[in-house]
């Protein structure tokens, strides 16, 4: 670390956060000769996986990919117990890959970064905090990560519930006891449908309080066999060659068929084998899924049947049937028994839609139809998503220009990674980048692969800043939002679009033009001289 001052900064880079995007920055920069610090407001590495620790929380990809692939070593020495790995395992994964590779001595944790301010003439970001000496840093690297701002929802009279109240996203470490006692929950996303599954069986009632029904897709997670395992270790070069050249950061095919070319016999066929695969890859069964609304109602009327199938109570099962939007364009929770709960006799489901909340007692959840006793009360509402860490920092660019500011009409960056006035700032799966709609371990390494390269021909140009231009940045957020509106995501209300935050701008903050297309867009960027950056 050199010592501080106006023209010489503490460090070259700081990296804020320390999950899978912050510990692979760190590394990377540190390997190439980079000052680097990192900062993380948790007490500890794993970012989404530290806080998230509510019961059944589990990834969404497979674990053989849902990883790391930039050492072999670590590839070959870690064996994942679970196709979809849980939290526990992922986060010790984490931990693993934080001393192996000797970063934690580089972080400092438990600090909360309130504020990151440029200078001009310097060059260089100077960065405050809850607590602790401020820092100045040549670059400022965020990974705060896409899903980690808390939306805490703003119900009339929950200052009156007496009983224990837990949001998933901030779960007790040491566990909350729930068993035998009555527990409400509010919210069916993922997060709600994995704690839903999990504790069901554990509590004395759980009542369900739906303000929208979601498509659960199975993923039929379990032990993730040896010979399957020795396979990946086997094939992993071309497993992650696929995932850095695929749609979604995954080492799967591009789907074969578009559903309404099909006859009826073969369609079905085609979506009964990619059920049975489970997860993400039920969405690749068609190549029209998500552009043709008849194609999309194809694959709704499959998963309809099978609630009706699986749910006993008919009522039931027609208020879990989404209504308000095509599958897969609000982000599908997957889960192998979440219908399978509502068979259960301590176990009921409330549509908010039908009774809305009107109001709580010390130890009930009022509705407009009545009131339902509860114990303990868990918020499973999500998140201010993609911009919402961001934008709880006071980060200000040339001339104190405030990204608040900037952003109060919606998000504007190029590639996600960077934006036009505040030079020096990198964003790793940041906002109009593909993020949440690729493999996050794949989006991460490349977004930071080519933080790396950028930060290395800097230092071999002897230049101080780097920023985006205006016009290259405006041209790349008209096109993520023309990719968007030529897809059924166009008609959903989700998080996608910032629609479950009142006030946030509709702007829809992914670009789904595909990760590998992205992929060879930032390529041609870095080797036609930055086209679209310019350089100090």
């Amino acid at each position: 670390m050199n010592s501080s001052a106006n023209d010489q900064p503490q460090y070259d880079v700081v990296v804020i956060g320390a999950g899978f995007a912050g510990l692979y920055a760190l590394h990377r920069f540190r390997e190439l000769g980079f000052s680097a610090a990192g900062i993380e407001k948790g007490g500890d590495v794993g970012g989404v996986w530290y806080w998230n620790r509510y019961p059944g929380a589990r990834c969404d990809c497979e674990s053989y990919y849902y990883s790391y692939s930039f050492s072999q070593e670590l590839q070959r020495d870690w064996r994942w117990s679970l196709r979809y790995s849980e939290q526990p395992e992922i986060l010790r994964y984490l931990n693993h890959v934080a001393d192996r590779f000797d970063l934690r001595p580089h972080i400092r944790f438990s600090t909360t970064l309130r504020a990151a301010h440029f200078d001009e003439t310097s060059g260089t970001w100077t960065l405050s905090f809850d607590h602790g000496p401020p820092l100045t840093a040549r670059y400022l690297v965020s990974a705060m990560g896409c899903l980690s701002e808390i939306k805490t929802p703003d119900i009339a009279g929950l200052d009156d519930f007496r009983g224990e109240i837990l949001h998933t996203a901030a779960w007790p470490h040491d566990g909350a006891a729930l068993n035998g006692k009555r527990v409400g929950i509010i919210g069916t996303g993922a997060s709600g449908v994995q704690v839903i599954s999990r504790i069901a069986s554990q509590v004395g009632e759980l009542t369900v309080f739906q303000r929208t029904a979601n498509w659960v897709i199975p993923v039929w997670n379990g032990p993730m066999a040896e010979e399957f395992q020795d396979w990946v270790q086997a094939h992993y070069a071309a497993i992650r060659q696929r995932c850095f050249t695929s749609t979604g950061g995954v080492p799967f095919p591009s789907p074969e068929h578009a559903a309404l070319d099909l006859p009826e016999a073969q369609r079905t066929a085609i979506l009964e084998e990619f059920w049975a695969k489970g997860g993400i890859r039920f969405f690749s069964a068609f190549s029209d899924i998500f552009t043709r609304h008849e194609a999309n109602e194809v694959v709704c009327a499959f998963v309809r049947d099978y609630i009706r199938r699986t749910v006993r109570n008919p009522a039931v099962a027609e208020m879990l049937i989404p209504k308000d939007h095509h599958i897969g364009t609000k982000r599908p929770p997957m889960d192998d028994d979440y219908y399978k709960v509502f068979n259960r006799q301590n176990v009921r489901l409330v549509d908010l839609r039908a009774e809305p909340i009107v109001g709580f007692t010390s130890d009930s959840l009022i509705t407009s139809s009545g009131a339902y006793g509860l114990d303990t009360l868990i918020l499973a509402t999500g998140f201010d998503a993609l911009t919402g860490a961001l934008l709880a920092v006071d980060i200000c660019g040339r001339g104190g220009l405030s990204l608040r500011e900037v952003w109060a009409n919606g998000a504007r960056s190029l590639l996600g990674l960077a934006v036009a006035g505040f030079p020096n700032l990198f964003l790793i799966t940041g906002p109009l980048s593909p993020s949440v709609l690729a493999n996050m371990p794949t989006a991460i390494e490349q977004h930071v692969n080519w933080i790396a390269d950028c930060l290395q021909e800097l230092r071999a140009r002897g230049a101080r800043m780097i920023e985006p231009l205006a016009g290259p940045q405006e041209d790349w957020t008209r096109h993520v939002a023309d990719v968007a509106e030529a897809t059924l995501y166009r008609d959903s209300r989700s998080w996608y679009f910032g629609s479950n935050v009142p006030g946030k701008p509709r702007q829809f903050g992914v670009y789904v033009g595909g990760f590998g297309n992205y992929a060879d867009k930032c390529r041609q960027v870095a080797a036609s001289n930055y086209d679209g950056f310019t350089i100090d």
